[in-house]
């Protein structure tokens, strides 16, 4: 069964917050570091992988993704705080 995964990343300030979804996080984080596509997080360099969840299912994805997007930023800082109180950068552990 297919394993989707809605991700954040950031930039090495943690000032910028980008959240995504994705069938292959590993190819999907490297086409981030490797500025593969123009947009945000080309712009603001966000290619430092923070947090992401797991699901099974690529709506339950999308619709963690869109909830996701439609919290203030505190509440996205508390929760990559909450699962990495040091922002360390989670592509490396994939």
């Amino acid at each position: 069964m297919k394993q989707y995964c809605v991700y954040i990343i950031t930039n090495n300030n943690n000032t910028a917050l980008y959240i995504g979804v994705t069938s292959n996080l590993q190819k999907r984080i490297w086409e981030h570091r490797n500025k593969i596509t123009k947009g945000f997080t080309k712009k603001y360099n966000c290619e430092k992988l923070v947090y992401f969840e797991q699901t099974e299912n690529v709506y339950s994805a999308l619709n963690r993704e869109k909830q996701l997007k439609n919290w203030h930023r505190q509440w996205k800082i508390d929760l990559i705080s909450k699962n990495n109180p040091e922002w360390k950068d989670l592509f490396e552990e994939l």
